[in-house]
């Protein structure tokens, strides 16, 4: 490449790295002056075009670029780009895994031609010319270049894997995008998105706890808060923080929280990162304090936290989408916990404590978490719905008007591993003429469907059994068309599982080995409805067949699940909040 356009698309890179694709245009521009045929001048300008929501224009230009250079890895980038713009699921993953392939080649290529330059020089004993640098410099440019093209197609193909039910491979993707760029911030962000998606597979608990503590090694440079003990006395003050006190899954268990606290013994105050709506609008009524911290940046969030001399700060994110951690890092409160939103170890040493319970995390379980275990025993989730949208009312289970039996899972697909896929072929095998409906977002797509029919047809599953649905605004009205929900594992359903149970649907869950694959257990323990646990998946299949045998237990079930689950456990909400209470004033006195 010559140097000149070398240095415009060096240039042009790093307009894109922070976020300016103008500048990118213009850099286009200065290529064309060069070389108006350039490859690299199409492709960047394809590749602004892309940011600034031209598609049509990005792809006539890429087409342009890969014209003058099929291989172009930018014009090939775009392409990717575009696909997942027109939701072409099939298409992105594969022109992104053919790019990492590709750019990953081409930085071999790149590091063995600047070693054997380097080694002829040695071996020669000479000085270094002018020459010796120019060529240094044009290989870290070129090198620059492609680790930049690399990072974006791991980075982008890794929500395409996600979506397709690939989690493992997305989180690989992830790790290596986070090794790849220089800013520690967006590196960290990339670590902790690969240890939630590592929750969707089975992992060893030592691994995981490995796994989990090298997040902290993101922020050793973090000079932690300094907190004088505090006289006794006084309300203890809670802090809750997160990016989701709107429409989103963990508001179904926000209500305890800011509803029911004891209000002569404790004070909250919630710090909100994320978007307001009609739902943030609601748990603002409540008695609470209320900061809004979106858009500030991690020191200038926990400043404020540590200036309301919170006692106990609450992190309801963990790993999850825009975490929270990062304030956390800085520790501006004495004591914190993470707890709800998150099903590991946060693996941040300035997190003291982990919410869990005696079903989700028993003394007899390997300890998988760098934090200190709080162990409830009720479930560390208390059911509390209405926030959101109405709850439709129940209906009698379908089998009575379809004479079979229909089982469903409303699970994100993500979580659906081959393992549990054999599990449930096995147990349609085994329950004559009954159904499987299969509900969750990559069923809007249709290469989504595509993808889900070529992973059944893999292990023969009876495609004739099987209905693919998209998702919907009215999905817990579609539970009507459920007899039995078949949960998900390793990882269960949280939402999913208490959403069933309280329009009347049976979940049968398998009770695994670590904090998030017994989360469906505790739930089914709390809402008393013990027998729907199992204990292996032999056992699974077990319980789920001969449930569909019981025509009157489902039946039962439909009638009056949903009151029984009222009145249990899973959704008092001032049983919840005195024995959480009584954790707060132990860890704080501890």
């Amino acid at each position: 490449m010559d140097d000149k356009i070398l240095d415009w698309v060096t240039l042009a890179e790093k307009f894109s790295a922070s976020g300016d694709p103008m500048s990118m245009r213009t850099a286009a521009r200065e290529i064309f002056e060069l070389d108006k045929n350039s490859a690299e001048g199409l492709a960047v300008m394809a590749e602004a075009s892309l940011y600034l929501g031209s598609l049509d224009e990005a792809v006539s230009l890429a087409e342009y670029a890969l014209a003058v250079d099929p291989k172009h890895l930018r014009g090939r980038l775009v392409e990717g780009g575009v696909a997942v713009k027109q939701l072409k699921l099939k298409a992105q993953l594969k022109i992104f895994a053919e790019i990492i392939d590709d750019a990953k080649a081409a930085l071999k290529t790149l590091h063995e031609r600047l070693n054997d330059h380097n080694r002829q020089f040695a071996f020669n004993r000479r000085k270094k010319t002018s020459a010796d640098e120019d060529f240094q410099k044009q290989i870290d440019k070129e090198i620059f270049i492609t680790r930049a093209i690399l990072f974006k197609a791991l980075s982008w193909s890794s929500n395409g894997l996600y979506l397709a039910g690939e989690p493992a491979r997305a989180a690989a993707n992830l790790l290596e995008a986070s090794e790849l760029i220089d800013s520690n911030d967006q590196a960290a962000e990339l670590y902790s998105k690969h240890l939630f998606l590592r929750n969707y597979r089975e992992m060893p608990p030592a691994q995981a706890k490995s796994l989990a503590r090298r997040y902290n090694d993101f922020f050793a440079r973090v000079t932690p808060f300094p907190h004088k003990p505090k006289p006794r006395g006084g309300k203890i003050h809670i802090g809750y923080i997160s990016p989701d006190f709107r429409e989103h899954a963990l508001a179904n268990f926000m209500l305890p929280l800011l509803r029911d606290f004891d209000a002569e013994k404790f004070s909250v105050t919630c710090y909100s990162t994320g978007k307001k709506d009609f739902v943030t609008e609601k748990l603002k009524s409540l008695n609470v304090g209320w900061r809004d911290l979106i858009g500030k940046d991690a020191l200038t969030a926990a400043r404020i936290i540590d200036d309301d001399a919170v006692d106990i700060l609450v992190d309801l994110s963990g790993h999850s989408q825009d975490s929270c951690l990062p304030i956390l890092a800085y520790k501006p409160a004495p004591v914190q916990i993470c707890a709800l939103g998150y099903t590991a170890s946060t693996g941040l040493a300035a997190v003291d404590y982990f919410l869990s319970d005696k079903v989700c995390s028993p003394e007899t379980l390997p300890n998988a978490f760098t934090e200190k275990l709080l162990r409830l025993d009720t479930c560390n989730l208390c059911y509390a719905p209405g926030l959101i949208r109405d709850m439709p009312a129940t209906a009698r289970a379908p089998l009575l008007q379809n004479d079979f039996v229909t089982f469903g899972s409303f699970n994100n697909f993500a979580k659906v591993s081959d393992d549990l896929l054999y599990v449930w072929r096995a147990v349609l095998d085994n329950v004559p003429r009954s159904r499987l409906i299969i509900k969750s977002k990559i069923c809007s797509l249709d290469d989504g469907q595509a993808i889900v029919k070529d992973k059944l047809r893999k292990i023969s599953f009876p495609l004739d059994r099987v209905e693919l649905r998209p998702y919907s605004p009215d999905y817990l009205e579609q539970y009507q068309d459920i007899d039995v929900a078949l949960d998900t594992f390793p990882y269960t359903g949280g939402t999913t599982t208490c959403e069933a149970l309280y329009m009347g649907v049976p979940v049968v869950t398998l009770r695994g080995k670590s904090h998030g694959s017994r989360l469906g257990a505790s739930i089914l323990v709390a809402a008393d409805v013990k027998e729907l646990i199992a204990n292996s998946p032999m056992d699974y299949m077990k319980k789920a067949v001969l449930l569909s045998r019981r025509k009157d237990l489902i039946t039962a079930y439909h009638v009056g699940l949903r009151e029984h689950v009222k009145n249990s456990a899973l959704m008092d909400g001032q049983l919840y909040m005195r024995k959480l209470e009584q954790l707060y004033s132990e860890v704080l006195n501890d």
